[in-house]
Formats: C-alpha cells, structure tokens, sequence
C-alpha cells in the first residue's frame, strides 16, 4: 500500500472504491501518476472533461475570470452566468429561464421543488414524479427518490411526495400508470448512464412526450450526463427532435468545475418565486465562465462537428471487435457515450478493466459486466488505435484461458 493509499483510507470516508492511483498532472486526453505513467483517460472524470484536461480555451477563461473575482452572491448580476444561461436557452427550449447549480444532484433536487411549485402556480391536480426502473438521477435524499437502483436508495430516509416506477419501453404499462395515478411529471434519460448505458429508443421517447401533452404533465429530460456534445448533438433529446418542458444538466458544462441546473419553459420557470429555492455557490462565476467556454469550443470552434469522425471509427472498431468476440453481446449508447455489454462476470470485466489500468488506459465499469466509455470529444483516431489494440488483447487472452480449460 502507497502512503497516499494509507493517508487516503485513514482520513476520507469509506464511499468509493479508489484505483490505486495517484494523480499527479493531466494534460490533453492524458493523466499522469506520480512516476509520470501516462493513462489515456477514456472516462473523464465520469463524462465531466468533455475537452480533455488543460484546454487553453480553458486555461485562457480560467485566467480572465480570476483577474475579476472569484464568488460574488446571488445578490447581485453576474455576467457568465447571465450570457451561459442566454446560450443554454437559445440552443435548447428555444425561451425559458435557468436555474444553476453546483451538481448533477442538485439539479434534481431543484426540479423537485420546481414541479411542485409548478403544480400551485398553476393549480394542476396532479402529484407526484414518473421515473424508469434503473434510472439514475442522484444521491441526495430527493434524488435519491427518483434513483431506482436498489444498490443505491437502500433504505435511506424516503422525503414524502410520490414516486412512480415503470419498465422502460413498456407503453401500456405508462399509459395505465398516467391515467389511474395522475402524476405530475416525468423523467428520464434519454440514455441510462449508471443503469448500464441502455439508450431509449426514439419511439418510446415520443410516446413519452405524447402521454405527457395528454395529461397536461411535465415532461422533463435528465441530461447530466448525456448533455454538452457528448452523444453527438448539443443535448442527447435533439437528436430524436423532442420537446420537453425541462432539461437537468451538469458534469461537463463546467469544464472540470461544479456547474449544473434546470432548463424550464417559462410556463413552468415562471412557478419559482424568490425564497422558493436558492443555494450559496451556483453559479460560481468562474465555473460560468468555463461553461461559456465549452460552449465556444464546442459550437464556435467547431469541436462538436468535428469531433464526429472519431466517434465514427472508435463505433466502427467497436462493431468489428463484437463480430469477433462473443462475449460482446452489444453495443449501446451514442456518439463519446459507449456501453460494451458483456457475457463475462463482474469478476473478469475487472480484471480487463484493472489490465487496461496497468496498460495505460482508464476505463470505467457500470451495472457489474458493462465496461463504460466516456471519452474526450478531443479523442484521436491514434489514440483510437490503441486503446482497440489493448482491449482486443485482452479479449484475446480471455478468450484463449476460457478455451484452455
């Protein structure tokens, strides 16, 4: 054991299961421990480095805005915030209004309180939230409500507003659920992230959106994860041309800083009233600023568009290597949001995962057998290449000790 290994297990509280790695420096598509072994970062900080580490655009905000000031209070008008919230309205509802908050989280827990408020202001008799089974939406108790994954809400304390569970891709089984129950919203995402990568498909999410318009009920989409170019468009629901009422975001809007919050029509925005919710630290100014950033990298600069032939080869390889594998049963997600569903037990999808470690190459594993990629939308076709030589030897030498036995 290290001694940061040590230091770490002494001091921090037992939530994570760490690598055993010391992060030292990062820079580019790159992470680097304290021997200065390079790792190709193929899940960012959980899709939060959208541009990599070190990205001069920003390097360059970081720079400007701390030359102004760091924390100002919600007292008073704060520029980033202003033109990012401007920028998120403009390429998504088209007009509404933003809330900001510091995480994914928090960004559920202010549509919580948006929906029910939502429901006063304009007198809605409906209560209460539909969610997908396996959904993730957070660890906070509200969060934690609309969370369905046994692994995670346990048997936490419960806050007291009804929760609404039903099978993802199951239309009938909504359609009963949203007229016998009369729920006040839904959400979901557009691709389950900690669920194991499953995207939905275009005709489950539109009948979604038409159950909603039916029954007069919110129709919110959990973009924390999905959102900010990652799956190809700016936010994952454009490209099934949706419509929803609402939009949480967060991880990668930041730029490596906390940064999140709720897009909303204004007929659902307008609910809010000072007092209704607030929080000391969102927006940080300086996380706005970042935020503009990505957003000059990503449609200014071009990135997002360019960023497709990579997508396109590392899908391309993918597909190739699941025609040679077996053990791949699929592959799901969209654009840098890639779920290898695999045959193997958790036990062998952690040994590819802790080889690829030893190899340079970080991934991420999600739901026990999924090996999960969020890569950089700066990732190389060279860096492609590699990382599909790595996992193909290792599929190889599984493949070779499953046959020896």
């Amino acid at each position: 054991m290290t001694d940061w290994q040590q230091l770490d297990q002494q001091y921090l509280m037992n939530t994570y299961q760490r690598y055993p790695l010391m992060i030292k420096r990062a820079e580019g598509n790159y992470i680097y421990d304290e021997h200065d072994q390079a790792y190709l970062d193929l899940f960012t900080g959980l899709a939060v480095n959208t541009l990599g580490h070190r990205h001069p655009r920003l390097l360059q905000a970081i720079q400007q805005q701390l030359e102004l000031y760091l924390h100002i209070s919600n007292n008073f008008l704060n520029p980033p915030a202003i033109k990012l919230a401007q920028r998120l309205v403009k390429h998504t509802l088209g007009t509404g209004k933003v809330f900001f908050t510091n995480s994914g989280a928090e960004s559920s827990e202010a549509l919580i309180k948006l929906i029910h408020k939502w429901t006063q202001f304009h007198q809605v008799d409906r209560e209460g939230i539909v969610v997908i089974k396996n959904s993730f939406h957070g660890r906070t108790l509200g969060a934690l409500r609309l969370t369905r994954q046994n692994s995670v809400y346990q048997d936490f304390p419960a806050p007291d507003f009804p929760i609404f569970e039903v099978e993802a891709e199951d239309q009938a089984e909504l359609a009963a659920l949203c007229e016998q129950s009369r729920p006040a919203a839904i959400l979901v995402e557009p691709i389950m992230g900690s669920g194991g990568v499953i995207s939905l498909s275009k005709e489950y999410l539109l009948f979604i959106q038409s159950i909603a318009q039916k029954h007069k009920m919110l129709f919110c989409i959990d973009e924390i994860q999905t959102g900010m170019g990652r799956t190809g468009t700016l936010f994952a629901y454009q490209a099934d041309q949706l419509d929803p009422d609402c939009i949480l975001f967060a991880k990668g809007i930041g730029g490596g800083l906390p940064l999140g919050g709720v897009i909303a029509k204004d007929h659902v925005a307008n609910a809010f009233k000072p007092g209704d919710h607030g929080t000391t630290f969102a927006p940080s100014p300086l996380s706005a600023a970042l935020g503009n950033a990505v957003f000059d990298v990503l449609l200014d600069d071009g990135l997002l568009e360019e960023s497709q032939r990579s997508v396109h080869a590392l899908w391309s390889a993918l597909t190739d290597l699941q025609e040679e594998f077996q053990v791949i049963s699929r592959i799901d997600g969209r654009g840098m949001m890639i779920g290898i569903h695999t045959q193997l037990s958790t036990t062998q999808v952690k040994e590819i995962q802790k080889r690829l470690l030893n190899n340079g190459f970080l991934v991420n594993v999600t739901a026990q057998t999924v090996i999960r990629l969020l890569p950089p939308l700066t990732l190389t076709i060279e860096e492609i290449n590699l990382f599909i030589k790595a996992l193909t030897n290792e599929l190889k030498q599984l493949k070779h000790l499953q046959s020896s036995k």
